[in-house]
């Protein structure tokens, strides 16, 4: 129930918030008022899957139970791919995306990583010295973070009242969904196992504490072996090990490698298990919310990426953790009182070993690119380390020196980027700010869409398709091929979801203000589009 009185302070905070306030003052149904109150779920459950793909649900989906992802398709309210209006997508980025119902250049966060032109090297966007980590060194916090995110909207909305916590795999994805103010998010840690989260959350329940010190991956992890839960998988004709496999997760590495198997799903479970059992979540006055990250890409050791038995495996424990969720949140809330949405993070990493006799259209070495760039910017501007260094299709220029020498910045982008186009295998080539702030056509606003000033570098590169990009510190070729795209399906489940099949495809963007219009909440403050036509 509501309490009104007149020491309430009034805050523009929506539309939403005006329309309820002037029911209650106008309606003398009071009755009708609680009924439509009502219709606002207890608690929304998202959970992205990182690198799920459409086609491989269709394929997969004979082998699955009927409690899974057979059920999403009976009961809910599925769209066929959600699209991503930018490129280069990565795990942060979509996410964001997701959460905040903008691109890149809006939300701050185009890529898992940055790079870091002091140290000359990547680091987690995240970083953050400010804050302390919590079973882990790693220093972070949602700062980075330009936009609010759903979880924001909905803690200010209720006041703080709602209760919200991010469970994932790896710390950006835990700390994107849950957003500037959510009580706390938890990710598992790739040198201990353990479940950790940063000192910039104030609400860390004694219960994660104590399965940390009583359940530890670490006194687990040796027991684990993966081998296929069925007998045969038969879904692709291109496997080339046609037999059962058997991995262990031993050495160093062994936390990461687990981070890639679908053993870390059952992780992410048994912690959102304990939230629901220990945090009163789903039964308060204002909505609260679980955000969950779960794992669909391919195993670090496995030698066939695309269509090997461990990825088919994959689907098919994701199948039964996703069973596992929905009876759990049956169980502890009941779906009338709940919303699930599933979303994919729109991408799957297109890195292959290019044997010898495979014919290329040519090699692109960046490491090459960067030295003849910087001595040309030294015949035109003098002696100096003009160019810091190449990440992510980016070229980075030293812009303390140009500062120093006084140097027009987009004069020597533009220089820059003349030279650049002339090497082999380039597409394409633009400035940061020419894409940020000049003219440019449809194909540039992509990139554009992507990129976020004072992160992104000074020229981004575009190579020609079927071009291997070298990387010669580590003699690794990457075919740049199909912006590492897929079909990204987006379902909707739970209380007055009409069952529906959307064969069309729809913006990533969209989400967020469908589920804040879900929530009767606004959306984030960066999300322009509209919500998806079902919900109006």
């Amino acid at each position: 129930m509501i309490k009104m009185n007149n020491k309430i302070p009034v805050k523009p905070l929506s539309i939403f918030h005006f329309s309820f306030f002037m029911l209650f003052c106008v309606s003398p149904a009071r009755a009708q008022i609680q009924e439509q109150l009502s219709q606002t779920p207890k608690l929304i459950v998202g959970i992205t899957i990182d690198q799920f793909r459409g086609d491989y649900l269709q394929y997969f989906l004979h082998t699955f139970g009927e409690g899974g992802f057979k059920r999403l398709f009976k009961d809910g309210l599925v769209y066929s791919n959600v699209t991503y209006d930018y490129p280069n997508i990565s795990s942060a980025s979509a996410m964001a995306t997701i959460f905040t119902g903008a691109n890149p250049f809006h939300h701050g966060i185009p890529g898992d990583k940055k790079f870091d032109v002091d140290l000359r090297r990547e680091v987690p966007v995240f970083h953050d010295a400010d804050y302390l980590g919590n079973y882990t060194t790693e220093n972070l916090s949602p700062g980075a973070l330009m936009s609010s995110t759903i979880a924001d909207e909905l803690k200010i909305a209720s006041e703080g009242k709602s209760k919200i916590y991010a469970i994932a795999p790896d710390a950006a994805q835990s700390i994107i969904s849950g957003g500037h103010a959510a009580n706390a998010a938890f990710w598992l840690e790739d040198n201990n196992g353990k479940w950790a989260t940063s000192t910039y959350y104030k609400d860390i329940p004694a219960y994660v504490d104590d399965y940390n010190l009583n359940e530890p991956l670490s006194r687990r992890i040796d027991d684990f072996s993966w081998k296929p839960a069925l007998s045969m998988y038969a879904a692709f004709p291109y496997t080339k090990k046609q037999s059962a496999f058997h991995h262990y997760f031993r050495g160093n590495d062994r936390f990461r490698l687990f981070k890639t198997s679908p053993f870390v799903n059952t992780e992410v479970t048994n912690l959102f298990g304990k939230f629901l059992k220990h945090a009163n979540i789903g039964r308060n006055s204002c909505p609260d919310m679980l955000l969950l990250t779960y794992y669909a890409g391919t195993y670090k050791e496995q030698e066939d990426k695309a269509f090997s038995w461990e990825i088919q495996d994959t689907y098919y424990r994701l199948d039964k953790e996703i069973e596992n969720i929905l009876n759990l949140v049956d169980k502890q809330i009941g779906f009338q009182h709940v919303v699930f949405f599933i979303a994919s993070t729109g991408y799957f990493p297109a890195v292959e070993i290019q044997p010898d006799i495979m014919p290329v259209a040519g090699r692109f070495y960046p490491n090459r690119c960067v030295s003849l760039l910087n001595l040309h910017l030294m015949s035109l501007y003098g002696e100096g380390n003009w160019v810091t260094g190449y990440y992510n299709n980016q070229i980075f220029l030293n812009r303390k020196l140009i500062e120093d020498k006084q140097i027009h910045l987009a004069d020597i982008q533009r220089k820059a980027a003349e030279f650049t186009i002339q090497f082999s295998g380039v597409q394409d080539v633009s400035t940061l700010m020419e894409t940020l702030h000049g003219n440019w056509n449809e194909s540039v606003a992509r990139f554009r869409n992507g990129l976020y000033n004072g992160i992104s570098g000074d020229i981004v590169i575009e190579l020609k398709p079927g071009w291997v990009l070298v990387d010669e510190k580590s003699s690794t070729q990457q075919t740049q091929s199909n912006n590492r795209a897929i079909i990204a399906p987006l379902i909707f489940f739970g209380q007055q979801i009409v069952p529906q099949r959307i064969f069309k495809t729809v913006k990533a963007t969209r989400i967020a203000p469908t589920v804040t219009h879900v929530l009767r909440i606004r959306p984030p403050n960066a999300a322009r589009e509209a919500l998806l036509e079902e919900f109006m």
